[in-house]
Formats: structure tokens, sequence, C-alpha cells
């Protein structure tokens, strides 16, 4: 056989061999046989989502719809004691209104016991003023005779008179496993208050990478938000109670020190939902969003 005959060959044989291995190797779009997805099924969807009680529907421990009701919805518990309360309108449904008043439940849930609640989110919308001479407790995971809760959502509504409507100083604060304590602030940004004005304000805590952020109407507004681990971490002591609205030191028989940098609450609160799980920044706004289409 001539040589260029063998070299035409030898040219054949490797392009086969080529297209064979190409052939072989070809990319299979879909590996794991895993279902179809339909765009038709996402149609409607914000986030992924149809309705708000869809996210993290298998995280929620705690929902106080307060549709007429003080009760949470989920293990049925009642408040021990309140003052200054009543039912209004809402964002959704019925609302808490609180004229210098609080809902103090002196019951320990099971669902914020130390070791199933590491991580959390809790979602809430309020109104709000701020009023020049005292801070605002909306809610404490409290801790019986402490000051300090486990969790504080503090509203600083002292800083302002209530004729500004434009700065709200949310201070949120926990306790940690090495017990000391962990904060964040708004410094920098802060949503829309006052009277007829609905805030959906959400902390959501992340237990393994010490993650706590403030997010008011889907913005992240917080500006210290990574805490640290170790001894940093969130911890949940025992026993704990809640309260909405007060702390220890504005509730008859209760109090732990000389401390008045508090009053009782004036403002309104509806749909507070409490998850054991941290909810991402777009998971937050996908909520935001779904409950302003009223979903």
């Amino acid at each position: 056989m001539k040589r260029s005959n063998i070299y035409k060959l030898r040219y054949a044989l490797v392009l086969l061999l080529l297209f064979s291995a190409f052939a072989g190797c070809k990319k299979d779009g879909n590996p794991n046989n895993l279902p179809e997805l339909d765009p038709k099924d996402y149609e409607g969807t914000v986030g992924g989502f149809r309705t708000s009680d869809e996210i993290l529907k298998d995280n929620l421990v705690a929902y106080f719809s307060f549709d007429d009701t003080y009760n949470e919805k989920i293990s049925n518990t009642a408040p021990t004691t309140k003052t200054g309360d009543s039912f209004v309108e809402g964002f959704k449904g019925k609302a808490l209104n609180l004229s210098a008043g609080y809902l103090y439940y002196a019951s320990q849930f099971s669902a914020f016991k130390k070791d199933v609640f590491k991580s959390f989110t809790i979602s809430q919308w309020i109104q709000i003023s701020n009023n020049g001479s005292k801070k605002t407790m909306l809610l404490q995971l409290a801790r019986p005779g402490v000051f300090d809760g486990n969790l504080d959502i503090r509203l600083n509504t002292n800083s302002y008179p209530a004729s500004n409507t434009d700065i709200l100083k949310i201070g949120p604060r926990f306790s940690t496993v090495g017990n000391g304590s962990q904060d964040n602030l708004n410094a920098t940004k802060s949503p829309k208050i006052g009277p007829g004005n609905w805030v959906h304000l959400v902390l959501s805590y992340n237990g393994l990478t010490g993650r706590f952020n403030i997010v008011a109407n889907g913005e992240n507004i917080g500006s210290y938000s990574d805490r640290g681990t170790g001894n940093n971490l969130f911890q949940s002591n025992e026993p704990n109670e809640l309260i909405f609205g007060a702390n220890y030191n504005l509730i008859p028989g209760k109090t732990v020190n000389t401390n008045a940098d508090f009053g009782l609450m004036n403002g309104k609160i509806d749909e507070v939902k409490i998850y054991n799980a941290f909810m991402p920044d777009p998971v937050v706004k996908a909520m935001y969003d779904l409950y302003q289409a009223g979903k």
C-alpha cells in the first residue's frame, strides 16, 4: 500500500475514533432522571411561592394572627395577663392594638426550648410612632428574674419625637452561649413609620454562621449583621416566657431592677410568625411581596 494511502487510512481512523468518543461523551441534560419542570407551574408565583403561608411552612413554630384572639395558633396558648389591649383592623384581618399595653405569656413554649430554637426568623407587621422619651419592647423572649431576655426586639422610639416618621431606630439583641450579648442596628436605613403606615419587620438569625439580619419592607437595613460564632452564638436559656409590648419592669409584680428606659407600647402588631430556621433575604422579600399582593 502506498504511504499516502496509509496516511489517509490513519486519518480516517482517527476521525472515526474522535467521533465515537464525542458521541459517547455527549452530556446528558438530565443525568439524575429528575422530572421535567413545566414553566406553567411557576406562573403567578413570587420567588417560587404562591402564598406567604407556603414559606418555611414546616419550620413555623408559633403564629399570632390576632384575628379576634390572643391565643398562639399552634399551641393554643393564651396570655397570662394583659392590659391596654384591643383588636382593630390590621394589615391582614384584625390586629393587636396596644395603648400603653402588653401581652404576657408566662408559659414555657416548647418551641423556644434551648435544644430546638437555635436559628430563627420572626416576621411581624407593625404600626409604630416615635415618642421622644421611652424605648419600646416590641417582643421579648424573657428570662424570669433577668432584665435582658434571650431575645429582645427593641425599638428606640425615644430617639425622635412623634412628628418624625422618617426614622425608626431598631436595635434587637440576643443572649449568647458564652453568657454575653450580641445586637444589631439600622444605622443608615429606616422604614417610613407613623399612623396608618404598616411596616413589615423581620429578624432572621443563622445559628450556624452567626448572621443576624434586620429586614424592613423587603430590604435588609441592618448595619452589623455578622455577629460571630463560638461563644457569640445565640442561646435560648430555659425557662423562658414571652412578652409583647413590655419587659418585666413594666409588669406589676415582675420588676427585676430600677431600669426605666422602656415604656408600655403604643402601637399595633399583626401577623406574628416565628420560625425555627433562618430565612434568606430573597425569601423575606418574596414574603413581603406576597403579603402586599394579598396572598
